[in-house]
């Protein structure tokens, strides 16, 4: 599994609206200049965070976007599902996959199995908060 740019820079987004969050909405140039991604591309991922109910959209002069929820809310798992769909490692193990005629007989699947496993324990067990914390502690704004 590789994660594209679509589910890296929405991740960044979505950090970046967390930690620039004063209750005012925030402009997609002011993201994509911090985050130095193209607007043009930012507004293709927002459209889909928007759409999900991820982001709450802002019209006019001061508008901008603003989380829904609360950082801790959102967990890497779900903000990477919704840009990237399934993060299976093979097709069979997806939720919606045919079934396998080699299913009985296959012991890779195991493996795969393993691997998928690990890959959700630890997307689904990170949040936004969690990334915004990290996030700090790197800038060393970090206060114990």
């Amino acid at each position: 599994m590789k994660i594209s740019t679509k589910g890296r820079y929405a991740l960044r987004l979505m950090i970046d609206l967390a930690e620039n969050s004063t209750g005012d909405p925030i402009s997609l140039k002011d993201v994509a200049k911090r985050q130095g991604i193209s607007d043009k591309y930012l507004e293709q991922i927002i459209s889909i965070l928007n759409k999900a109910g991820f982001v709450k959209s802002i019209r006019g002069a001061q508008g901008g976007y603003l989380l829904r929820k609360a950082p801790e809310n959102y967990t890497v798992g779900m903000i990477l599902r919704l840009t990237e769909g399934s993060l299976a490692p093979v097709a069979c193990l997806e939720d919606d996959a045919m079934g396998c005629e080699r299913k009985d007989m296959c012991v890779t699947v195991m493996v795969y199995k393993k691997i998928n496993d690990a890959i959700n324990d630890v997307v689904d067990n990170i949040t936004l908060q969690d990334l915004v914390d990290w996030q700090s502690e790197k800038n060393g704004s970090y206060i114990i």
